[in-house]
């Protein structure tokens, strides 16, 4: 971007960019949320020093998760004197920064504007599990309140814009734009020209429209243009020509932005609050192999509650009393119960966790039949990967289980329909998102992992539904898969699990550990089904296998003892993280308590800075495994994972959004891997999770 190059540039004469300090609660995060509300609605502001700026909102530009900038500007004129609140823009000093603080919903930034105003600038992306026609809609809300900081009135202007870089991955693809109101709701809207349905250029959607939205008030103007045309009649004026740019053009042609003005008038020290929000609306969202022999498109879900993608803005807009009500409600709860289940490091992590993992869900179907789709953000995009719904699954089970049940329905849609060919559960459905699957049978080969893992997620879903018909539906392909584990758990073939990036590894102690568990839950689901023959058969082979692992993984005679990486190699260790499973299903002893306790003692012995190690093989370490692991851990121990954990997300150097793999030695990525945005940070919430 090098016209952006040569602005930001500009901008250190024009404006000083030397920052106040600001503080940070509950901790200074590697990104901050900013909207994240879905794959495509996935706004980020870069923090830790690997390339972000610590934390302040003015003078850097917001990012997409894959770094490519989300044009977001914003001004405030005080008495005559115009100011830079927002991305990085030049023409104008930066307002100081003097504190941020994170919910699960919500980031907050404080800023003093000369000394002379006061602005609360709050980004809220609404999460509502239980709401599906409000969770179904890819909005999220920018308030900003400003109120007098000396005691005297000042005449105020507030300036806010988005650039056509929302629209699209490809800047040389053409957009073009319309200003509008309805409903009380001013807003502009803008999309890619050429629209191709289903289809990406670096990750962004190529088809969608984006609404910019305000409320339609008196004291409002707007203009849509060059972004230093539009920007500078604000800091000129204070107000915008109400006038649109007809040459439409391409993302980096003279930067098209789209911008609201508001004047004030005179602030005293009663905050006067204005109202943004930012979305997109696709009307097809999704095809997957199903039913049939063709690929079948599936709607968004918003499609089922508004008659049109105005209809869906105007309620979100208007909707921000309710919404930020039941936003409170969640902060509240998730604050409440991460504080009485492990303290305030925990809240750090818990709080972090929830705006990031269900910004990789899309929502499409009907009200009457939902289904959700999940994106493994930056690690490979595909889509509906079974090893990346289970570690997000805590944070499902704790918020709404039923939503469990729609994202594992396209899988058994794709599989029960006979398009695949393995007799183990498939890997994932492809790219996102085309879920065409894999009729040949050539996905990632993980069948040990995968048929573990599917029978341990909808065993969870019946426990906290008592869901039997469920069971019963998918009962067939569940004990094809139980088949599998029988023929395979015990003694694990040279194989990858859900960890693929440490490599092929035989006789693995944990993934056996995760096919042992599996046989157990399937005795259970044979129990709800009455299926009384097969509840025997399977609980003994589990009973059996669990026996047999004690002796294969288990180096007693270590000291302290602990569980091998695989089978054989005592001087190896890992995080037993797939033990979580069986806390998780309520099995009680069936895995011993004497298993539990050899891993509690023996974990803190092999950390280091900022975590224990995933493995012997390497020193990176993975926040979801440490935290199942947590989760079932002494307290003592427990506690020494959440402070190493937290205290690597205040002092981390990476400056993406949270990753969950990272050195646990100098707190930095690995090398050559760069995980990032991704949903398995539900797995966080695994301390709430447990029955």
């Amino acid at each position: 971007m090098g016209l952006r190059s040569v602005l930001a540039g500009v901008a250190l004469l024009c404006g000083s960019l030397v920052h106040a300090a600001s503080s940070f609660s509950p901790a200074r995060p590697p990104a901050i949320p900013l909207a994240v509300k879905g794959p495509y609605l996935n706004s980020w502001l870069d923090v830790g020093s690997d390339g972000g700026d610590g934390g302040y909102l003015a003078g850097e530009w917001p990012q997409f998760w894959t770094q490519q900038i989300t044009g977001w500007a914003g001004f405030i004129r005080v008495d005559g004197k115009a100011y830079n609140w927002l991305g990085a823009p030049p023409g104008a000093d930066l307002v100081d920064q003097t504190d941020f603080s994170y919910t699960s919903t919500r980031s907050t930034f404080v800023m003093s504007v000369g000394g002379k105003v006061e602005m609360n600038i709050t980004f809220l992306s609404p999460v509502t599990p239980s709401d599906l026609r409000r969770q179904s809609l890819v909005f999220s809300y920018l308030e900003v309140g400003v109120h007098s900081l000396d005691g005297a009135n000042h005449d105020v202007q507030l300036y806010a814009d988005v650039s056509a870089e929302w629209a699209s991955g490809d800047l040389n693809a053409i957009v073009q734009w319309d200003y509008n109101s309805a409903d009380g709701v001013a807003y502009h809207q803008f999309e890619r020209q050429s629209q191709q349905p289903l289809s990406e250029t670096n990750q962004l959607p190529n088809w969608g429209t984006w609404f910019w939205s305000t409320k339609d008030v008196d004291n409002l103007s707007w203009q849509s243009g060059e972004d230093t045309v539009v920007r500078g009649a604000f800091i000129n004026n204070g107000v915008l020509p109400n006038t649109k740019d007809t040459n439409f053009r391409a993302v980096q042609d003279n930067w098209p932005v789209f911008g609201f003005a508001n004047d004030l008038g005179s602030v005293g020290s009663a905050s006067v609050s204005t109202l943004y929000s930012i979305g997109i609306t696709q009307d097809a969202a999704i095809e997957l192999l199903g039913e049939g022999s063709n690929l079948t498109t599936y709607p968004s879900l918003w499609t089922d509650y508004f008659g049109s993608d105005v209809e869906a803005m105007t309620f979100f807009y208007n909707d921000y009393d309710e919404a930020s009500r039941l936003a409170t409600d969640l902060d509240n709860k998730v604050a409440s119960d991460s504080l009485a289940a492990a303290g305030q490091n925990y809240l750090t992590l818990t709080s972090l966790s929830v705006r990031q993992t269900f910004g990789a869900l899309q929502f499409t179907g009907t009200d009457s039949d939902p289904l959700v789709f999940l994106k493994e953000i930056s690690s490979n995009s595909d889509i509906q990967t079974v090893d990346v719904i289970f570690p997000a699954m805590p944070l499902i089970l704790y918020t709404n289980p039923a939503i469990l049940n729609y994202l594992l329905k396209p899988l058994f849609l794709n599989q029960e329909n006979g398009h695949y060919p393995n007799t183990n559960a498939i890997h994932d459905l492809g790219t996102f998102p085309i879920a065409k699957g894999y009729p040949d049978g050539s996905d990632e080969p993980m069948p040990l992992e995968e048929c573990g893992n599917m029978i341990i997620m909808v065993l969870a879903y019946a426990q906290r539904t008592n869901d039997n018909d469920y069971l019963h539906q998918h009962y067939p392909i569940l004990k094809q898969w139980a088949g599998y584990l029988v023929d395979e758990a015990l003694i694990p073939a040279d194989q990858i699990s859900t960890d693929d990036f440490a490599g092929s590894l035989a006789n693995q102690t944990n993934l056996g550990l995760k096919g042992i568990i599996g046989l157990r839950a399937m005795s259970e689901i044979a129990e709800r089904t009455g299926n009384t023959n097969d509840t025997s058969y399977y609980g003994n082979t589990a009973t059996s296998y669990i026996s047999q692992w004690q002796g294969f993984g288990l180096n007693t005679a270590a000291n302290p003892p602990h569980a091998t990486l695989s089978y054989g190699d005592e001087d190896s260790h890992g995080l037993l993280y797939n033990l979580y499973s069986n806390s998780l299903l309520n099995f009680g002893d069936f895995v011993p308590s004497s298993v539990y306790d050899m891993q509690s003692n023996f974990y803190p012995t092999v950390a280091l800075e900022y975590g224990v190690p995933l493995d012997t093989r390497h020193t990176y370490t993975k926040t979801d495994w440490m935290m199942w692991c947590a989760a079932i851990a002494s307290k003592d121990t427990q506690d020494t994972f959440i402070r190493l954990i937290a205290g690597w997300i205040n002092s981390t150097p990476t400056n993406r959004p949270l990753t969950d793999l990272y050195d646990a030695q100098t707190g930095d990525y690995p090398s050559g891997l760069q995980f990032t945005a991704r949903p398995v940070v539900g797995g966080h919430f695994s301390l709430l999770a447990l029955p």
